[in-house]
């Protein structure tokens, strides 16, 4: 069995990385990382990622309107992250508030893909924020 393959999109390069340690020590692999809208969109096409978890707001371009292209393609779950208080853009998305910990991101996980051995499908549900603490 492989591990579900994650796209890490954040333009803080030290978040980026502590994110993706996280991710690794959970199991999962993480494909690549991207910094701006055009980035993750070309890093979703090479790598193909089974989830995508995306900051909301980068320096050069948005993580909603990369998401919205990506979706393009196919369905592909997702979770935004945010350092500001607010509701996801996307309708039915997961919102993870800045900072979180290991858990509230494992949680996030399981709601949007379920365990990691199960197909990597986007399914609406109603959005939340998966509270820090």
């Amino acid at each position: 069995m492989t591990a579900l393959s994650v796209l890490v999109v954040e333009d803080d390069a030290m978040l980026a990385t502590s994110l993706t340690e996280m991710l690794e020590d959970m199991g999962y692999n993480v494909c690549a990382i991207a910094a701006t809208e055009d980035g993750a969109v070309s890093e979703a096409a090479r790598c193909k990622p089974g989830l995508l978890i995306v900051d909301e707001q980068l320096r050069e371009g948005s993580g909603a309107s990369a998401v919205a292209r990506i979706l393009r393609a196919g369905s592909i779950p997702c979770i935004f992250m945010s350092g500001a208080r607010r509701d996801p853009t996307r309708p039915g998305a997961i919102m993870l508030q800045k900072p979180f910990h290991g858990k509230d991101l494992a949680r996030a996980i399981r709601h949007v893909v379920g365990s990691a051995d199960t197909p990597a499908t986007l399914t609406p549900a109603p959005a939340y924020r998966v509270p820090h603490g």
